[in-house]
């Protein structure tokens, strides 16, 4: 893998408490470990066991051996070091917002990146967001009033509600519980260690990316 894209891979970040608070790339993660800001979390066996930097580095030798395909790598000319998917901040009590944020990624996220009319998948750059009852009728900017549409039924849509341009929701718009994003992440087994911190009493707190 490309080592940018290895440094740009995401890592949860935990208060002093165990309580998730943001996501930050991988280079993020490696600063706060390497200035001693944070500790490694490492889910083995339904056990959380804790490394700092340099032990997390003393190991790296053994995870290479054992779990290759357990994590993703950055090479460096002593050794190759796992990416962590979780770390823990030593001195930060501090709990994140108790809000999704309303934007665009976020939507597009909610919807899985699939039209809400035709229900097909685009890619992120073929998507608008639609306005299902339209500002000019008095629509609003809310969770339950958009969604992502493709631009041939945004298009055909126009400035009209669906009913009154003879066309359907594949599914009612509602306010996430969760962060969107976090959401598919959960999906990939890759992030399979997250779900132990991102338990239903803190579904509603947006984590930072």
């Amino acid at each position: 893998m490309n080592p940018t894209t290895v440094l740009n891979e995401k890592v949860l970040v935990l208060n002093r408490l165990y309580t998730a608070v943001r996501v930050v790339s991988a280079r993020r993660a490696f600063v706060m470990l390497f200035k001693q800001a944070a500790e490694v979390i490492a889910v083995e066996n339904g056990h959380y066991l804790n490394y700092d930097f340099d032990s997390w580095l003393s190991i790296a030798e053994l995870q290479k051996a054992y779990e290759p395909d357990a994590y993703s790598w950055i090479r460096t000319p002593r050794v190759d070091i796992a990416v962590p998917k979780i770390i823990r901040l030593l001195a930060y009590d501090r709990l994140p917002r108790q809000q999704v944020k309303l934007n665009r990624r976020n939507i597009y996220a909610r919807d899985t990146n699939r039209c809400q009319y035709c229900g097909k998948h685009f890619p992120t750059r073929e998507l608008t967001i639609d306005h299902v009852v339209p500002r000019v009728q008095g629509g609003e900017h809310t969770w339950r009033n958009l969604v992502c549409a493709c631009v041939k039924c945004n298009t055909r849509k126009g400035g009209r509600t669906p009913r009154q341009a003879r066309m359907q929701l594949i599914r009612r718009p509602v306010r996430p519980k969760r962060n969107p994003a976090i959401t598919l992440r959960l999906g990939s087994a890759k992030y399979a260690s997250w779900k132990a911190f991102l338990n239903d009493a803190y579904w509603t707190v947006e984590l930072k990316d």
